[in-house]
């Protein structure tokens, strides 16, 4: 099973992201969506996990500040920026969050802690990028995808 990871995409999604996550079973968002367009495009690709980022605003106040959730006995909590996340996290096996258009990938305490990056517009001299990870047996890999700014 294949999980698309993507974060701020603020308003744009790119060609290559899509193309990726077409190969995708679900696909998580980790806010700044900044356009229910964008939601609706992803819907059509695969089941999708979104929450609300600090950029999406009226428009966006169906989406949830935070998620738990499970997928193939991995439980996830989402949230976009990692200054919300509670403290106490027992029964979280990965935590997914953006905001900081920073890719991140570390375990603490037994609890993955992943931050996909932006695959939006570029922000800065930062790279894009997302991750895909793949769910076997009750286990996970992780690839990070650098993405070339200069595609649309």
């Amino acid at each position: 099973m294949k999980v698309g990871i993507i974060s701020d995409t603020h308003g744009l999604l790119r060609t290559e992201v899509k193309e990726i996550l077409k190969q995708c079973d679900y696909i998580l968002h980790g806010g700044d969506v900044n356009k229910q367009a964008v939601i609706d495009e992803l819907e059509d690709i695969a089941t999708l996990f979104v929450v609300r980022g600090n950029n999406d605003k009226e428009w966006a106040e169906h989406l949830p500040q935070n998620l738990k959730f499970e997928i193939g006995g991995i439980r996830f909590y989402m949230v976009h920026d990692k200054k919300f996340i509670p403290t106490q996290m027992e029964n979280t096996d990965i935590i997914v969050f953006g905001h900081s258009h920073k890719y991140l990938e570390e375990t603490r305490d037994g609890i993955l802690w992943l931050n996909p990056g932006s695959c939006g517009r570029r922000r800065f001299d930062q790279s894009i990028s997302m991750a895909v990870m793949t769910i076997k047996s009750g286990t996970w890999t992780i690839e990070k995808i650098e993405l070339n700014p200069e595609m649309k």
